[in-house]
């Protein structure tokens, strides 16, 4: 009986029921799209490292963190140096130019690339034949809306695109490095150098070897940039954002269930009268009203869920290359009770106030 009469009385105001599904369903998307977004991004930086088909990465002896600043201090000579190492079947040197946060120019020898990474994936065009010319992945192409043949202004310059390559090969964005070394004023230094070797079985062994040839420099297995990475975006604010954006979904769904059971009380005193003249107990009247409160909870939960896939459609038609985002299933269960737990309190006061309610003034209520 509980549950129509909860249905009903939605039913019997659907715009109020309607509009209060998205208010409760919009801090239910700003929760999901951002932990969507720090995983997505977490996840595509991940995949761009290990898409260089490196299985170590040496900076120079200033860079503290993988996100650190892009200056370029290692000397080319390093790369004759690494290459005679054990087990080393491959290196290449890169210099990173930041352009548009988060996105950054990865100069690079395309033969070096090559022969660490296996070879990049055209979708369209191909190589560098210039060096004016830059290298797309299909995210980037997509964002700015360019193809093979055209050009394209980046580090204020215009570029000739040679080829489009899939997503989750070491960067976004590759132009020639010694343009890029030119450009930067750091001829003959590098960013970063890759390693590839003969077996990936090998990689503790190789890092340890190198950490005593080249002690002060940071070098890293890729499994070290990965949880490098995850602690890095841990670590800027982000779950004490997450936990501000949480407190307020609590806030909203409060006010807005607190508003909405407030006004189906007062709307409805006959009714709670005419309840409660036939014998139903404040209890009673309690549950429909934290019933009603906990549906409308459900339904903005819902409702946010389904607007969260709407804003990774948006994000992904408008900015593909600079924001990624996932659909974070774990998060639905704790958007859920968060959402539940602010319709429980906002049930609280209205319930409270119709269990009040003297059923003789409620009849005679006009």
């Amino acid at each position: 009986m509980t549950g129509k009469l909860v249905l009903e009385n939605l039913k019997h105001k659907p715009m109020r029921s309607l509009l209060s599904f998205l208010l409760i369903g919009i801090p239910v998307t700003l929760i999901l799209t951002l932990v969507g977004l720090s995983h997505g991004m977490l996840a595509d930086s991940e995949r761009r490292a290990r898409g260089s088909g490196a299985d170590i990465m040496v900076r120079g002896a200033d860079a503290k963190a993988i996100l650190s600043g892009g200056t370029a201090t290692l000397s080319e000579k390093f790369l004759d140096l690494l290459a005679r190492q054990p087990h080393v079947q491959a290196v290449m040197g890169v210099v990173t130019h930041p352009v548009e946060l988060p996105l950054v120019v990865n100069g690079v020898d395309i033969d070096q690339f090559d022969k660490v990474s296996g070879g990049l994936h055209f979708l369209a065009g191909g190589r560098f034949q210039g060096p004016e010319d830059v290298i797309l992945d299909q995210y980037y192409a997509k964002q700015k809306k360019k193809h093979v043949g055209e050009t394209i202004q980046i580090l204020n310059r215009s570029w000739r695109i040679s080829g489009v390559v899939e997503g989750g090969q070491l960067a976004h964005i590759l132009v020639p490095l010694k343009t890029l070394q030119d450009l930067d004023s750091v001829k003959g230094k590098l960013t970063l150098v890759y390693l590839k070797l003969d077996d990936p079985a090998n990689t503790d062994m190789v890092k340890e070897s190198l950490k005593q040839l080249l002690p002060g420099y940071p070098i890293w297995s890729m499994e070290d940039v990965a949880s490098q990475l995850r602690e890095s975006v841990n670590s800027q604010g982000l779950n004490e954002f997450i936990a501000v954006i949480v407190g307020i979904g609590v806030v909203i769904g409060f006010a807005v269930v607190c508003l909405s059971m407030y006004m189906a009380v007062l709307q409805r005193t006959r009714e709670i009268g005419i309840l409660k003249s036939l014998g139903g107990s404040k209890g009673f009247i309690i549950r429909i009203i934290w019933a009603e409160a906990l549906l409308l909870g459900l339904g903005g939960t819902a409702f946010g869920i389904i607007l969260s896939y709407g804003a990774r459609l948006a994000i992904e038609a408008l900015q593909p290359a600079s924001f990624q985002v996932e659909i974070v299933y774990a998060w639905w269960p704790r958007a859920l009770a968060i959402t539940l737990a602010g319709a429980t309190l906002g049930a609280l006061y209205p319930g409270l106030s119709a269990a009040s309610h003297d059923p003789i003034e409620a009849l005679a209520y006009e």
